[in-house]
């Protein structure tokens, strides 16, 4: 049980973030979900029964530092924030790109930075890292560096902050609005095509990274771990 344990989930308005949100409030934690969009986090906050919300972007380091500044101590910290774009090295202004990676790297480390010194004994911050660490996908290289970038970040940054614990999860192709975003016109068909070769023939589901993530936060023997959850695809 996390009875009483407050956490913080940076990206928790949908998707895997908000499927953390659930399932932490199931155990009893006092929930803190953070998103750009307001519209997003309240729709977040009918779903989910005593779920707090504050905008914020992942994007601002002022934005971070704020948001941490306002609590008074955190027990644990998912960060499930973070997109990509989608294009061949040569074909867009490196600063398209720029942008995808730094939110997933320097934004984490933004995170760290501000809620670090909050951590109660045993707490946590967990990274999304990503099948693509494993399997880069032509035309998904941004994805391919920045995924494994946090899930090293997970790795060094658990020597560097020891006792506090950092680790990562690695989903694989999930069931998330994430993809309307990336295929707006075609991604059913191009995750139906992509996970039927997988060991388990179809996507993951939030609830089963959410899985993963609360075993990270309440497992005070793990860091500098990260946990795959994905059908097996990285080894196909």
């Amino acid at each position: 049980m996390m009875n009483e344990q407050q956490v913080v989930i940076i990206g928790g308005s949908e998707g895997i973030g908000l499927a953390v949100a659930k399932a932490a409030r199931t155990l009893g934690a006092r929930v803190l979900a953070v998103s750009r969009t307001r519209e997003k986090l309240e729709a977040a906050r009918d779903a989910v029964s005593g779920l707090e919300i504050r905008v914020a972007d992942i994007n601002n380091t002022a934005s971070i530092q704020e948001l941490f500044s306002e609590l008074s101590t955190v027990d644990h910290v998912y960060i499930a924030a973070g997109s990509t774009k989608i294009g061949g090295l040569l074909d867009h202004p490196i600063s398209e790109f720029r942008h995808k990676f730094d939110e997933r790297l320097w934004g984490s480390i933004d995170v760290v930075r501000a809620a670090h010194r909050l951590m109660r004994p045993g707490g946590s911050f967990t990274f999304t890292g990503g099948l693509s660490s494993d399997r880069p996908v032509s035309g998904a290289w941004v994805s391919g560096i920045a995924t494994m970038a946090t899930e090293q970040l997970a790795r060094v940054l658990a020597l560097e902050l020891a006792p506090v614990r950092f680790n990562a999860i690695a989903p694989g192709y999930t069931d998330t609005p994430m993809w309307n975003h990336i295929f707006p016109e075609n991604g059913a068909q191009a995750l139906s095509d992509v996970t039927k070769k997988q060991l388990i023939p179809r996507l993951v589901t939030a609830d089963e990274v959410a899985q993963a993530v609360l075993l990270l936060m309440q497992n005070e023997a793990i860091t500098g771990e990260t946990i795959h959850v994905d059908c097996g695809a990285r080894l196909v």
